[in-house]
């Protein structure tokens, strides 16, 4: 018996049907996991994106932008009343000018977040934190030649902290009005660090120490939304006064 010829096309047909079959094999495994990622929290990036950074006419405001905006309101509404305690219980000249700085220079900066903050809407508090009361408190207590000390100790300490801050939110914030406050922080800050280290009493060491051990007060900078690009509006020209610049220390003054 002659052996049947093969049917013609079948070897074709099954050879594109595995092709196929494989393509969709293949896709189904790439498009898997996909899916999967997808449903999984927190992997919607541009949603993420757009809960940290919103749009204003003067550039995106971020969460830093906004925590920094608070953190310099909260600066005056402790060191104002230190700069007060400072003038009416300093025994030196220098400790008392120290405390007129802190009053000049957070009477402006304060006139000037308030000013940002309701041009961006972003809230304010009105009372200073829990630490903040607690350096109050000791201030308070403190007498003579040992209230000198404490003065300049824990607010040298406080004023380095927030140095970093300052220069970390000017260099990467994308909102002109935030920028403007930096500078103006900036300047302020730096002032306030020169008069208080011309009082003599700050401990160099001992700041080092406690800095070093400190946590650091800036928070990792939120990724800005892509979509929130818009043409920025030059910040107001209302310029505000600044404190005059710091003196060195007297040469008799000493501890």
């Amino acid at each position: 018996m002659r052996p049947r010829p093969p049917i013609k096309g079948r070897g074709i047909f099954s050879g594109t049907g595995l092709i196929v079959i494989g393509m969709a094999a293949t896709c189904a495994a790439l498009l898997i996991p996909l899916w999967s990622y997808a449903d999984q929290p927190g992997t919607t990036g541009a949603s993420v994106l757009s809960a940290q950074t919103v749009t204003t006419p003067y550039g995106p405001l971020s969460a830093q932008d906004r925590d920094f905006v608070t953190k310099v309101r909260l600066a005056g509404l402790w060191e104002l009343p230190a700069g007060q305690l400072a003038k009416r219980k300093g025994t030196t000249q220098a400790v008392r000018d120290a405390g007129q700085h802190l009053i000049d220079g957070h009477t402006s900066l304060d006139a000037h977040v308030r000013t940002v903050a309701s041009q961006l809407g972003v809230p304010l508090p009105n009372e200073p934190n829990e630490q903040q009361n607690q350096w109050l408190a000791t201030l308070d207590a403190a007498q003579g030649q040992d209230f000198d000390r404490k003065f300049a100790g824990i607010l040298r300490l406080a004023h380095g902290r927030v140095f970093s801050l300052v220069a970390q939110v000017r260099a990467g914030t994308q909102n002109s009005l935030v920028r403007d406050l930096a500078d103006d922080a900036n300047t302020t800050v730096l002032d306030h660090i020169k008069v208080l280290e011309a009082t003599g009493y700050v401990d160099f060491s001992a700041l080092a120490r406690d800095l070093a051990a400190s946590p650091s007060p800036v928070p990792t900078p939120p990724a800005v939304d892509p979509g929130s690009a818009v043409p920025v509006a030059p910040s107001p020209s209302t310029t505000y006064s600044l404190p005059p610049a710091a003196s060195g220390p007297p040469p008799s003054n000493g501890p």
